[in-house]
């Protein structure tokens, strides 16, 4: 049974809501990867999502890209993200860890060797931006014989069709992208996130981790009460860049804790 399959059995045994925070591999610098993986966990993540760069990260806000573009720019590689998994993974072999990216590094590698290599390193599952579910049977099959699951997002403006051809594919958790748009802009409809999720979540039959527009507690809380899972990424690289390399993972496990607490007293009287 893969982590991430086992992280969400006990979410849901507890009745907890899973916390997936994202960082960007190599930002601000390349050795600050694994001390702010491990802060994450000490901040109450349950999955991680590490970023893989790349230079033309269309489907994310300012922020993601400024982070992608230092990480290039720090040297950061697709192999060298796969060291810092193999790295954190000396010292957690619990935290399940999602790489997140796009097609580009993974096809300059070969699929084969990627695959083959994420599963060596520790990783546990790829969410590729740009890979059409339907054009991704393939793939899917070679990611789920080396035990990583493959991740997919869906949107408001998903088609029934996609939402079948995720549900064939995909595996692990579904990202449901919250608003029309890029990363870390617009504000949450609640309505249309609860509208759709009960739904989703009954033609997919994956948990569903709700991202995009997640800012503090309070928005991860009326999302959180929704969905299976909350997936913060523009808000933590912004606490990153504010704190500065020094003092990144301290702020990063305090930010993500408030996070937690609130994620932890839904349902609370």
């Amino acid at each position: 049974m893969s982590r991430i399959k086992t992280t969400f059995e006990q979410l849901e045994r507890a009745q907890r809501r899973g916390l997936i925070p994202f960082i960007t591999a190599g930002h601000p610098t390349v050795d600050s990867t694994v001390p702010l993986m491990h802060a994450l966990v000490a901040g109450g993540a349950d999955i991680i999502e590490l970023g893989v760069p790349f230079s033309d990260p269309m489907a994310d806000g300012p922020t993601i890209q400024r982070a992608s573009e230092r990480a290039l720019a720090n040297g950061m590689t697709l192999r060298k993200v796969l060291s810092a998994v193999e790295a954190f993974r000396a010292d957690d072999t619990a935290t399940p860890v999602v790489l997140m990216g796009y097609a580009n590094p993974i096809e300059a590698m070969g699929v084969d060797a990627f695959v083959s290599a994420a599963a060596a390193a520790g990783v546990d599952g790829v969410l590729v931006v740009d890979y059409p579910p339907q054009e991704c049977v393939a793939f899917a099959e070679t990611a789920r014989a080396a035990s990583l699951d493959p991740i997919f997002l869906l949107a408001p403006t998903s088609t029934e069709a996609r939402i079948s051809d995720v549900a064939k594919v995909g595996s692990g958790y579904i990202y449901y992208v919250s608003l029309k748009g890029v990363t870390g802009s617009g504000a949450l409809d609640l309505d249309e996130v609860a509208r759709r999720i009960p739904a989703i979540r009954a033609r997919v039959g994956m948990p569903v981790g709700v991202g995009f527009g997640i800012r503090d507690a309070a928005t991860a809380k009326a999302i959180g009460a929704l969905a299976d899972a909350v997936v913060i990424g523009s808000r933590i690289i912004e606490e990153i860049e504010t704190a500065g390399v020094e003092h990144a993972p301290a702020r990063v496990t305090a930010f993500l804790r408030t996070l937690r607490e609130a994620l932890d007293s839904i349902g609370e009287s």
